[in-house]
């Protein structure tokens, strides 16, 4: 019995293993029947992401957003706590009010101090009249014109107030425009339309500036690296067309070359010899067209692995691989 069993399993085992041979021979013999013109690379696709960040320290109180969620630029998605915020609105807005009653104050006082040089001015025209005649003095004469110097530079000052005034004025509208300005800022909302990735926090979190709260993948912006050696990279360039070929997906997705590295990775800085120039590899970008991106949007997602082939030749057939899918 304990021999029929181990004969099984045995059999089983090569069964498994001719099979998956016979898919790596299968798919080995695919890459080394590619035609001239077609590199080939793997790697994962990716999206944009971006975080969601509180700009001012504080207390988070309420989330909107769960994890995949999908939200739209603006929506509000979570809530900071308002009441010290509140406070010092409350208090720009009584500094604005004091402000403008002083503005108000000084500039009924330049209105007073102008009636007074006013009449002070006719009181001079009279006495210069009167002085004509010989029916006053020299000395009242020069009286008057001394309280008019004086009513001058009352106005003078009143003016200055005025000036003073208004520039408190402008400072604490300001202010207040700030703290408003921070008020809204404690309404946390979605910088971007896309999808909840994860919530970083949870409501009760107190966050310092800069915290994150949720990161968003932007899902119409999806995009795989590959990486080619030197001789390969040479013979691309920007807007070469690609196709990528999903595990999971039966049909190939169109794609374009959209950006190559200036620099090799996983070498060192200085490379001398022709064995090590000969490891150099350089970052590739293929960005899935906007088609594909209208047509299979809802089926990409982050972290899906994929075979990609590029048409570094414009006159290279693509293989039939890419055209028939696995």
């Amino acid at each position: 019995m304990k021999r029929a069993v181990i004969r099984i399993a045995v059999v089983g085992g090569l069964a498994v293993a001719t099979l998956a041979g016979g898919l790596f021979w299968r798919h080995h013999e695919a890459l080394n029947a590619l035609p001239p013109g077609i590199l080939h690379g793997n790697g994962r696709l990716e999206f944009t992401r971006v975080d969601v960040a509180v700009k001012y320290p504080g207390r988070v109180i309420q989330l909107m957003a769960r994890e995949g969620d999908t939200v739209t630029a603006g929506q509000i998605m979570a809530q900071q706590d308002t009441a010290t915020v509140q406070a010092q609105y409350a208090q720009a807005i009584a500094q604005r009010e004091r402000a403008t009653s002083a503005r108000e104050r000084v500039q009924a006082e330049l209105t007073a101090r102008q009636a007074a040089l006013r009449l002070d001015t006719d009181e001079l025209r009279h006495a210069q009249s009167m002085q004509a005649r010989s029916l006053i003095s020299d000395m009242e004469t020069q009286r008057r014109r001394t309280a008019v110097d004086a009513a001058q530079a009352a106005v003078t000052a009143a003016t200055q107030a005025v000036a003073e005034a208004e520039h408190a004025t402008q400072a604490a509208t300001a202010q207040v425009n700030e703290v408003q300005a921070a008020l809204d800022e404690l309404t946390i909302t979605a910088p971007v339309a896309g999808r909840v990735e994860y919530r970083v926090v949870e409501p009760g979190s107190v966050l310092p500036a800069g915290g994150r709260v949720y990161a968003l993948i932007d899902p119409v912006d999806p995009y795989m690296t590959v990486f080619f050696p030197t001789a390969q990279v040479m013979t691309l360039k920007t807007g070469d067309h690609a196709r990528i070929v999903f595990d999971g997906l039966p049909n190939p997705i169109a794609a374009e070359v959209s950006y190559i590295d200036s620099s090799a990775q996983f070498t060192p800085k200085y490379v001398e010899t022709a064995s090590e120039r000969e490891q150099l590899v350089y970052r590739v970008k293929l960005r899935i067209t906007q088609a594909e991106q209208a047509q299979y949007g809802k089926l990409l997602k982050a972290g899906m692995t994929g075979e990609a082939y590029i048409q570094s030749s414009p006159d290279a057939p693509w293989p039939a691989i890419v055209a028939t899918g696995w």
